[in-house]
């Protein structure tokens, strides 16, 4: 299947071309971080984990996403997602390989990456991270190439690939779970130190995949004529609606818990996040309040039934979803954790040019994996007539 990515039209491989350029830039800014080291960054001593950890933190997410397509499909037997699934799997695993790449960024040398495998230990929730991101891989890897090597074939999949399928939604929780404990196992960040972290990672990682997803096939309908069908997209609207009423719902418990207590280490990130802190001004607040507009105007859009299948309102709606998600824990997480620092100062951090143009290679990556698979894809599908 893999010869299909050669027949492909001119503004597919201008499209392939122009992610190569952003890989090529991000590879030749990653080189001088290799050879000068983290000091190119915004890291400094008070604030060890920047734009690449928060990046890393929000892609689990999106990978994390695809079981809300194969949870419904194979315990449900809600076959309208299959159309869309294999987009969902094959997402996840370009997700996935982004998530892996800004570990590798944030690290410094790429071949630290290798004391993980070589000295393993298993009280390091680093250790099990990795496990659960590598097994999760090859997991998607398997069950999409398995599934569309039958579809292509016009059979059945064969029986033994059900039981990984299975295995493969418990281990979608299990990815963003892990992550949210290197986050919530620091006792000394009282923004990161709740129970509730997990929860909110993934009622904010299934609202934000199936709208990064919904929002693709949408682009597909209109670039290729792929349509993932009107029920279908109707229903993962739905399951995104309810995911984000709890992720503003579990974001507002946190609010009441840090600000009823008046506990002063819980309530400084929300005042240094929305008001900056202690006299200076931080540029993420801005960001924060535009979150909060947005996170409030898109529920209320997806939320009601009039303006949720409105086809016209609905692609603005999913963008102000992602966007505010996207703030909420690609930035808002990482410097809430970080302020004030452990003496009750503050250290302004901003990511510097070399973390964004790193950053935008990585995400060029993973777009360009995603291009890849669901041009086999959907190639496939045409075959089959399935298209």
């Amino acid at each position: 299947m893999i010869e299909k990515v050669l027949k492909g039209s001119p503004p597919f491989y201008i499209w392939l071309l122009s992610l190569g350029a952003l890989v090529g830039l991000g590879a030749t800014v990653y080189l001088f971080q290799l050879f000068l080291g983290l000091q190119v960054t915004g890291l400094s001593r008070d604030v060890s984990w920047g734009f690449y950890i928060a990046q890393f933190t929000y892609m689990v997410g999106v990978a994390a996403s695809a079981v809300m397509l194969v949870l419904p499909t194979y315990f449900h037997h809600y076959k309208k997602f299959k159309k869309m699934i294999i987009l969902g799997e094959f997402m996840a695993i370009g997700a996935v390989i982004v998530c892996m790449l800004f570990i590798v960024a944030d690290m410094g040398q790429p071949q630290r990456v290798m004391n993980v495998i070589l000295h393993p230990t298993p009280n390091s929730v680093m250790f099990w991270d990795m496990m659960v991101l590598s097994g999760y891989l090859v997991l998607n890897l398997l069950i999409g190439w398995v599934t569309l090597e039958a579809e292509r074939h016009q059979v059945d999949p064969p029986k033994w690939i059900k039981p990984v399928i299975y295995l493969s939604i418990f281990w979608a929780f299990s990815i963003h779970t892990v992550t949210a404990f290197l986050y919530a196992g620091l006792p000394g960040r009282h923004y990161w130190l709740t129970a509730i972290l997990a929860a909110r990672f993934l009622a904010s990682a299934f609202c934000s995949g199936p709208a990064i997803l919904l929002l693709l096939c949408l682009l597909l309908r209109r670039l290729t004529g792929f349509d993932a069908g009107k029920e279908a997209i109707q229903t993962l609207t739905k399951i995104i609606a309810y995911a984000m009423g709890i992720n503003i719902f579990f974001y507002l418990l946190e609010v009441f818990t840090a600000f009823y207590s008046g506990i002063p280490g819980h309530q400084h990130p929300f005042g240094a996040l929305f008001g900056g802190g202690h006299g200076h001004p931080l540029w993420v607040t801005t960001w924060m309040w535009a979150a909060v507009v947005m996170a409030i105007v898109s529920f209320l859009l997806i939320a009601f039934p009039s303006t949720r299948d409105n086809n016209s309102i609905l692609p603005f709606t999913l963008i102000m979803l992602v966007i505010a998600s996207w703030i909420d824990k690609g930035l808002g997480m990482l410097i809430a954790g970080f302020t004030p620092n452990p003496f009750e100062g503050i250290t302004v951090y901003a990511p510097s040019f070399a973390e964004l143009t790193i950053s935008l290679g990585i995400y060029a990556v993973g777009a360009l994996v995603v291009s890849l698979l669901w041009k086999i894809a959907l190639d496939v599908k045409k075959e089959a007539g399935t298209f």
